[in-house]
């Protein structure tokens, strides 16, 4: 019956599941119906404002309501729902003119865990003197368990911050691609678009590599990537919270 139920509850083509005795239960079932997917796709809204700006409430709602119904909660947690979001709107044809709509979702959504991941303090910047320059190769570090990449074909950053109120509306004069490090350092989130091969930097490092190998890749991508500009950016930005030169066993 419980299965039933949640099937019945997202699917306004279905009757009440056998069981439920009313005298007007199909109305009372449709109103309890309705506020679940109304719940849903409020607790969408939350999450995802700078979206729900974009396009407008309205047009939010309804594209939230045939969201609800085909990717319903697999969590009791509401905080983890709307994981799939981006996707869906990458594929939902009424936003097809909002090309750019999935990636400032998914700057939402990274934005969102950031701010919900683990406590940690990060390393001072004068950490990395204490480094012999000759092993400065074979550094590996520990990034922080709040930082995420994003890394999009338009200016999401620049877009999210104008609907979010950190940045005033506007015409975007510089409509190109970019990384965006989502962060949340020092108990307050932020957003910053990274310069040329610092994303490609930060995921090998992610991934396990090397300082050298490391900035090989960013090298590879983007010749000019500057090595020392990079590491005293992450270490401002509070992205590292320990290192070492040691080889992994």
């Amino acid at each position: 019956m419980q299965t039933d139920f949640a099937a019945a509850l997202l699917d306004a083509g279905r009757r009440p599941p056998a069981g439920l005795f009313a005298a007007d239960v199909d109305e009372r079932f449709a109103i309890y119906r309705n506020n679940v997917v109304s719940g849903l796709s409020r607790a969408l809204a939350a999450g995802f404002p700078a979206t729900e700006a974009i396009v407008g409430a309205e047009f939010f709602a309804a594209m939230a309501a045939i969201y609800v119904r085909i990717s319903p909660p697999a969590s009791p947690v509401l905080l983890d729902y709307g994981a799939s979001l981006p996707d869906f709107l990458a594929r939902f044809e009424p936003a097809a003119e909002l090309p750019y709509l999935a990636d400032v979702a998914r700057l939402e959504l990274a934005y969102t865990r950031a701010f919900h991941a683990a406590d940690t303090t990060p390393l001072p910047a004068d950490r990395l003197g204490s480094i012999a320059a000759e092993r400065l190769g074979a550094v590996r570090v520990t990034l922080h368990p709040s930082l995420q990449i994003l890394r999009s074909a338009y200016p999401a950053a620049t877009i999210w911050a104008m609907n979010t109120g950190r940045a005033p509306l506007g015409e975007i004069e510089d409509w190109t691609a970019q990384d965006v490090l989502v962060l949340r350092p020092h108990y307050d989130t932020v957003a910053i678009p990274l310069a040329p091969g610092e994303a490609e930097f930060l995921l090998q490092m992610q991934a396990g590599a090397d300082m050298a190998e490391a900035t090989a890749a960013a090298l590879h991508d983007v010749p000019d990537f500057d090595l020392a500009t990079a590491l005293a950016a992450l270490f401002a930005r509070g992205a590292v919270i320990a290192f070492t030169d040691q080889d992994p066993p």
